[in-house]
């Protein structure tokens, strides 16, 4: 019989590889109908984030021992021979012994009894070989990065035209480190201080983020909605790069703020904390479910100046035309920096990434016209490509003369109205955010 936290480690990663499922919600899923917590809920959450982390790099090191590619066995095949190599070769705690029958018995319960003897044969290899594995391609820049960090090359390649080779590097090597949980104080309930020493009495590890004022990283959490400073809203999970957003827009207590694609609702929240919860914010998305997620989230953090309305921001609303002091699109986007906590979106398919721009381009466009004379528009992504920032701002400033990018502070220097921030730089995600004037 299986261990349960590799048994539900696996249904996770077949639930990603069959149906297309984004890793994050499949393992909190299938936690939930596995029954799992405490030590074998972190076993199997730390296996199925190193898998999608290091894919390419167990697929390399297990064709060196198996006679057919991984790609053309049986599935779930190749996700047991990821999952056991991954132990093996990453999880110092557990015994290779244990990794290599625990993925035997994985392939007998999943109906993989025949090919029982492959997993364990090429298993024991890669544990025999751990110490002088197949020597990557270090001559190709670009392929021995795809390989040691399971990037694509289109990605990678992207990367060097940017960055060049070291730099890269640092970045490939940021989305596959352990992150650090980063939260904003909740300024309407309590300060940095009181927040800390309350934390730390509940055991957690707590430091102040090093490039944002106002947020902290905690680890050693455990179930973070189990704290009771969490219940009472005394923080808002939040990466130190979204919560600068309300910031650079400059949001001011008594003002007007819209938000046309707001959920989860993090940069509306941030919106209310500098606005003190005095005056308006508008947040909008498509979908009831996601509206009511962001209404649950102002009421646990105690913020009543935010209401939700259901809309495309790609659609007009007339009533809304010069309506508002301040309008953020946090546009649609690749989801590319912010690898490190969403590793499966490392594998999306270059082609899928094409019509963004586009898309980003009319919600902008739309969101403009909602912005009052000398008032603010912002617009925001998750991603690094300048195809889905810089390229967008500048194309929509180049048609719209009323608009101009506008400097602005950021802990870690002046801005000249636009910034993109690395978490090899930064510490934080990767984030395009752009701020423009409407004349008055």
């Amino acid at each position: 019989m299986s261990n349960p936290a590799r048994t539900t480690a696996l249904r996770v990663l077949m639930s990603c590889r069959t149906n297309g499922a984004w890793a994050d919600a499949a393992l909190k899923a299938q936690l939930g109908r596995d029954g799992l917590s405490g030590v074998d809920a972190a076993l199997c959450s730390r296996i199925v984030y190193g898998v999608m982390q290091n894919r390419l790099l167990l697929d390399f090191v297990i064709r060196a021992y198996c006679s057919q590619k991984p790609d053309h066995l049986q599935q779930p095949l190749e996700d047991i021979l990821q999952m056991g190599a991954y132990q093996i070769l990453f999880l110092d705690k557990v015994p290779d012994s244990a990794a290599v029958n625990e993925s035997v018995e994985l392939a007998k319960a999943f109906k993989r009894g025949q090919a029982s003897g492959l997993v364990n044969a090429v298993l024991r290899k890669i544990s025999q070989n751990k110490d002088a594995l197949p020597p990557l391609p270090e001559g190709e820049a670009e392929r021995y990065l795809s390989i040691r960090y399971s990037h694509p090359r289109w990605l990678v390649k992207r990367l060097l035209g940017i960055l060049g080779r070291e730099e890269t590097e640092a970045f490939l090597a940021a989305d596959n480190a352990v992150v650090p949980l980063t939260v904003q104080v909740n300024p309407l309930k309590t300060t940095a201080e009181a927040l800390t020493a309350r934390l730390e009495r509940e055991g957690v590890t707590v430091s102040a983020h090093p490039g944002v004022p106002g947020c902290l990283e905690l680890s050693g959490v455990g179930d973070l909605t189990a704290l009771p400073a969490f219940r009472e809203g005394e923080f808002l999970v939040q990466d130190g790069a979204a919560a600068l957003v309300a910031q650079i827009a400059g949001v001011q207590p008594g003002g007007r703020m819209l938000d046309v694609c707001a959920a989860p609702g993090g940069k509306s929240f941030s919106a209310a904390f500098a606005m003190e919860d005095r005056g308006e914010i508008l947040a909008c998305d498509l979908h009831e479910n996601k509206l009511k997620r962001i209404r649950d989230g102002a009421a646990r953090l105690g913020i009543t100046c935010i209401q939700t309305a259901a809309a495309d921001g790609g659609c007009a609303h007339g009533e809304w035309v010069g309506a508002f002091d301040t309008v953020l699109v946090d546009a649609p986007c690749s989801g590319l920096g912010i690898i490190r906590k969403k590793p499966d979106t490392r594998y999306k398919k270059p082609d899928s990434l094409l019509s963004l721009p586009v898309v980003q381009t009319a919600i902008l466009e739309n969101a403009a016209t909602y912005v009052r004379p000398g008032g603010v528009l912002v617009y925001s992504t998750c991603t690094v490509l300048p195809e889905e920032n810089e390229q967008v701002t500048d194309a929509f400033l180049a048609t719209h003369p009323e608009f101009e990018k506008t400097p602005f502070a950021l802990p870690m220097g002046e801005t000249e109205g636009q910034v993109t921030l690395w978490p090899q730089r930064h510490g934080t995600d990767g984030f395009y955010i752009c701020r423009m004037q409407r004349q008055a």
